[in-house]
């Protein structure tokens, strides 16, 4: 289907109003999703949503794994589509949750289950939302939706019951804590894990390796500390707008310890390098990318959040693509030809998606 610019679309499928299910009973009321090319799609909000919301509208492709994908603080200032039609079934395990709250600015979905079913879960999705005061719209059109922002692009939107300005710039980056925080400090080996807004399980992988992990601020200099590698993590925006962080990155580089980047911490790697990024018309976001490493031409299955890019033109000399996305032939990971340095674009720890490529932390441990 054609989408054009200032549309409005509808979904044609019968809309759930006022529903009861299992019990729970749930009041809707018709809002919208507005675009900044003009479109409008059709949905409804719960009762208690009374706002108007705004965020960055991304879609994920992942069938499952949604409790791990709205604490991910790589989605902070987000509005997350799910591409799969039915959210909420099996409820809300809190301890698979990557961070102490939910990180996006709202969910659009096709169906949200009132009620879920899991030996783990402590309360419903819409719950847990309403808890946080986080907007859904439901009863959307998702397949037409996701198609207009692959056609389109990514781009500013806002969830409400009349259009809103969507001129004001969201928040570049996101805070994280101000103290740094050590872990098994007894251990021999001590890594510095640079937050820029780490999923909870990049550090627990860290600790598997039996190693002190001292978790600092994007912002921390660690350079001038004795420690055996650096873990760049993953976050949020635009990696350019991370400039101490870059200037930080660039001196330990010049030190020649292991340097290991994910996913925005790849990116603040190559730039740190010399490198230039760009942004990814939709970007990459779900559990079953295909990447490929380079030199062996094996393949993986990745679990990816990210609307950035690393320019391969722009790598400097001594720096090579180490990882290739199949779909787009992006770069997905780059490394230093002589040094201890390497970095990718997707998750090695996973959480939601595939384990494929949780080798790398070996990987690590092996440099160091």
């Amino acid at each position: 289907m054609q989408m054009n610019t200032g549309s409005v679309f509808k979904n044609n499928s019968k809309k759930l109003g006022n529903r009861s299910e299992r019990g729970d009973f749930l009041i809707n009321r018709p809002a919208h999703l507005y675009l900044n090319d003009g479109a409008i799609f059709d949905g409804l909000t719960p009762s208690w949503q009374d706002d108007t919301y705004y965020g960055e509208v991304v879609f994920n492709t992942g069938m499952t794994g949604y409790v791990e994908s709205l604490t991910d603080p790589s989605y902070a200032n987000q509005i997350l589509v799910f591409t799969y039609p039915l959210i909420g079934n099996y409820g809300v395990q809190i301890e698979d949750a990557e961070s102490d709250r939910i990180q996006v600015s709202g969910i659009i979905v096709s169906e949200l289950a009132l009620s879920g079913s899991h030996v783990k879960s402590s309360l419903m999705l819409i719950d847990w939302l309403k808890s946080q005061n986080i907007p859904v719209l439901t009863g959307v059109d998702t397949r037409a939706l996701t198609k207009h922002l692959r056609s389109h692009g990514t781009m500013r939107g806002s969830i409400g019951e009349k259009p809103a300005a969507l001129s004001t710039p969201l928040p570049d980056r996101l805070e994280t804590p101000g103290l740094p925080k050590i872990y098994n400090p007894k251990a021999k080996k001590k890594i510095i894990l640079v937050d820029c807004g780490a999923k909870d399980n990049i550090l627990q992988s860290l600790l598997k390796l039996s190693v002190q992990v001292k978790r600092v601020p994007s912002d921390y200099d660690y350079t001038k500390e004795p420690y055996d590698a650096v873990v760049l993590s993953n976050g949020p925006g635009d990696p350019t707008d991370y400039k101490q962080t870059i200037e930080i990155v660039r001196q330990a580089l010049a030190l020649n310890k292991p340097v290991f980047g994910i996913c925005l911490g790849c990116q603040i790697m190559a730039l740190a390098a010399g490198a230039t990024t760009y942004k990814l018309k939709f970007g990459h976001r779900g559990h079953n990318q295909p990447c490929m490493e380079v030199d062996s031409q094996n393949c993986y299955i990745t679990s990816q959040n990210h609307g950035y890019a690393i320019n391969e033109r722009s790598l400097p000399k001594g720096w090579s693509v180490w990882f290739r996305n199949l779909n787009d032939q992006s770069v997905e990971g780059i490394r230093h030809k002589s040094k201890p340095f390497f970095s990718v674009q997707f998750h090695p720890e996973a959480c939601p998606g595939p384990t494929d490529t949780a080798w790398l932390f070996e990987r690590l441990a092996e440099v160091i």
